[in-house]
């Protein structure tokens, strides 16, 4: 009995371990818990911040309109009656007029137009979209580094960004297809990349002009002269204090260039630079010319694609209106 008993009242013996496991466990789950509610909280505080977008009359129509063009683009091909590449799409109806088999009648080819007008969208909506993308990086970093850095760097910047808002956006552009489209074959997206590239790299200088603007005024606020004190470097400031702050400014203004990049790559593709292995809206209008249907008084052919470029344009204008009343208070108070 050499050993001792413990007596009935003395707390067992764990090993040190198991105190330090527990902590550990439940600060994993509390963080866990954070990490949920804050991804939560951030989804609502976007919903709670767009949800002004669609309360409005125009932003409700702009985001209807938006939404039709966005599905005919995502699933053209499964809604679309035929596949206006496919050998057996052409047929003899040359010009055929609306009927129950073709809806908006045929191409020039006996090709359904209505299927070649739901694939459209496709190229009109990547166009515009990747476009004004492309257009709103350029335009925002030459916005930031100019408004922020000032000085000989800020004066070069503006002279670049005053030289590029005076250049006319058409004629440059169809200068800059034509001699980028020999090059288009080794493109990835051919044509299409050309027409993004196009239209994005000369449609950036009124973002950047926005931007300087604001980061002008941002700069001098307290937050980022506390990042100055301690110690930030330029870079950090300007991608972690004045981006966030300038994004919805940047959004607003590349909605509403969406629109232009739409007409502009239809305009494009009307005067016959657009992609020939995609169906537009623009390079169906261009047919149409050719072929005689306008002048043919086929409406059904040239008035649809006319009519979705319309539509498109609209509905991205009333939104990135609204967007701009919901981002700027002056506008709001105009309201």
């Amino acid at each position: 009995m050499g050993q001792a008993v413990a007596r009935a009242g003395t707390p067992a013996v764990t090993p040190a371990g198991a105190h330090a496991m527990r902590p550990a466990a439940e600060h994993l789950r509390t963080a866990q818990v954070l990490v949920e509610a804050d991804r939560a909280g951030r989804v609502r505080r976007v919903a709670r911040a767009l949800r002004p977008i669609v309360t409005t009359p125009q932003g409700l129509i702009g985001t209807v309109i938006l939404v039709v063009f966005v599905i005919l683009a995502v699933f053209g091909p499964w809604i679309a009656p035929q596949d206006p590449n496919a050998p057996t799409s052409f047929s003899a109806d040359i010009l055929g007029g609306p009927s129950a088999a073709h809806w908006l009648g045929t191409d020039e080819n006996g090709r359904d137009v209505l299927s070649e007008l739901i694939l459209g969208a496709q190229t009109s909506m990547l166009i515009g979209f990747v476009a004004a993308m492309v257009s709103s990086v350029i335009g925002t970093a030459v916005g930031i580094v100019a408004g922020f850095s000032g000085g000989w760097i800020d004066r070069g910047l503006t002279l670049l960004d005053d030289w590029f808002l005076v250049l006319p956006l058409v004629p440059v552009t169809v200068l800059a297809a034509s001699l980028l489209g020999n090059r288009a074959s080794a493109l990835p997206l051919g044509q299409t990349m050309v027409l993004i590239i196009v239209i994005g790299a000369f449609g950036w200088a009124g973002t950047s002009r926005i931007v300087r603007s604001e980061v002008m005024s941002l700069k001098q606020r307290g937050f980022v002269e506390r990042s100055r004190a301690l110690g930030a470097s330029k870079w950090r400031i300007m991608t972690r204090d004045i981006l966030p702050n300038v994004m919805p400014l940047v959004l607003a203004n590349a909605v509403i260039y969406v629109s232009l990049a739409i007409l502009t790559e239809s305009t494009l593709s009307f005067l016959g630079l657009g992609d020939p292995n995609r169906f537009s809206w623009g390079q169906m209008l261009e047919h149409a010319q050719d072929s005689g249907a306008m002048a043919g008084g086929h409406i059904a052919y040239y008035l649809p694609p006319g009519i979705c470029i319309t539509l498109a344009v609209l509905a991205f204008s009333l939104i990135g209106h609204s967007v701009e009343h919901l981002f700027d208070p002056r506008l709001r108070e105009r309201r």
